[in-house]
């Protein structure tokens, strides 16, 4: 029991986690979306309409959302989304298919059932018909009991005793034209809209079953749409031609117009040129002026210009002439102070090498003396040797 309960649990979860998932992307997309069945904002879709029948289609590849369509039906009265070409798309597809299950069924019976002459199927098929006939009022009818319309009701059920009648005449031509062992055979025959099988002796309350069904009618309401979608696709495609039409007329107009203005301008030379000579003297003139206007003014701006040259040039020379002056005074009072720090300089120094020179000469003036003499004495006693050297030697000779 735990493990059934687990079991469960976790089918639940990803139940809802899957749930969850859808619920995000319907929230992120748009019915604009290409995710988004077009269909089923035009509320269409055979996969809702069939829902619950033997024909059931299941769930759809592509998304529907109530709250979608709401927006659609809000959007479309502003702009045209033009999304009946899609579902028109979408439910031929859908009865081409149904179409060609109608076929092959209709070979299958073809096959099977015992081959009778054109004159007997064509009373058979006189009985399908008012059995169709039949079941249809008798749909009608229980329609109209349900929204309390008596009256109308009442008058379908005599349209139905009226087919009634009909039937069994139909019905005693038919038996009486075929023999009794192969009439009691069960003949079949295909419905036209929905493919499902149908009997040749099948009572009433068979008949008010199928053609009042879910499917019969699911399949009258999806061929009906189909029908309203194609209307409705022609008359936009019309409206679409008719503007294009208006459109091209309007610029073959155009293209008229200017090839008559053209035309105009080239059988008429002479005001061709008469007004393009108006236009160049007129545009000359007022070239003129402009030019005149500015020379002009250049003029008045030159003379301005010159004007405060003149005056700044002026007043930059005599700025000029003051600042030559002051700086050559400057530079004579800075020469002369020069002059003056040098010639103190070199009398100071003169003064200090004076000074000096004396002081040395009295240091050394004693020493020279001395030395003086000694060196008087040595060149004396030299002079005395040479002397006496010389006598001996012309002495010897």
């Amino acid at each position: 029991m735990l493990c059934i309960q687990e079991e469960s649990n976790g089918r639940n979860g990803r139940w809802c986690s899957v749930e969850a998932l859808r619920d995000t992307t319907r929230q992120r997309i748009k019915f604009s979306d290409d995710r988004v069945c077009k269909s089923h904002l035009l509320n269409c879709c055979p996969h809702d309409v069939l829902s619950g029948t033997r024909m059931d289609l299941g769930e759809c590849l592509k998304v529907h959302d109530l709250a979608l369509r709401a927006d659609y039906e809000i959007a479309s009265k502003e702009q045209d989304f033009f999304f009946e070409l899609d579902a028109m798309d979408h439910l031929q597809s859908f009865i081409a298919d149904c179409d060609r299950r109608t076929e092959v069924a209709k070979k299958r019976l073809a096959e099977t059932q015992e081959e009778i002459s054109a004159e007997v199927a064509a009373k058979a098929e006189r009985v399908h018909e008012l059995n169709e006939e039949i079941g249809k009022l008798l749909a009608k009818v229980e329609q109209l009991g349900a929204d309390g319309n008596v009256e109308e009701s009442q008058k379908v059920m005599d349209e139905v005793e009226k087919a009634r009648a009909k039937k069994r005449e139909a019905e005693e031509v038919y038996r009486n034209s075929m023999p009794a062992s192969s009439f009691q055979q069960q003949k079949l025959r295909v419905c036209e809209v929905c493919s499902a099988y149908l009997g040749l002796h099948d009572n009433d309350r068979r008949l008010a079953d199928h053609f009042g069904g879910k499917l019969h009618l699911g399949f009258i309401e999806i061929r009906e749409k189909l029908e309203e979608l194609r209307r409705v696709v022609a008359d936009k495609q019309e409206k679409r031609n008719q503007e294009r039409l208006k459109r091209r007329e309007e610029r073959e107009k155009e293209e008229r117009e200017k090839l008559r203005r053209s035309r105009s301008h080239s059988k008429n030379p002479r005001r061709s040129r008469s007004r393009d000579r108006r236009r160049h003297r007129s545009r000359s003139a007022s070239r003129e002026r402009k030019r005149r206007t500015r020379s002009k003014s250049r003029e008045k701006r030159h003379r301005h210009r010159s004007r405060s040259n003149s005056r700044s040039r002026s007043r930059s020379h005599q700025r000029s002439r003051h600042s030559s002056r002051d700086r050559s005074r400057e530079r004579k009072k800075r020469s002369s102070k020069e002059r003056s720090s040098r010639d103190k300089e070199r009398s100071r120094d003169h003064d200090r090498t004076s000074r000096d020179k004396d002081r040395s000469s009295r240091e050394r003036s004693p020493r020279d003396n001395k030395d003086r003499k000694r060196s008087y004495e040595s060149a004396n006693g030299r002079s005395e040797d040479r002397r006496s050297s010389e006598e001996r030697e012309a002495g010897e000779i």
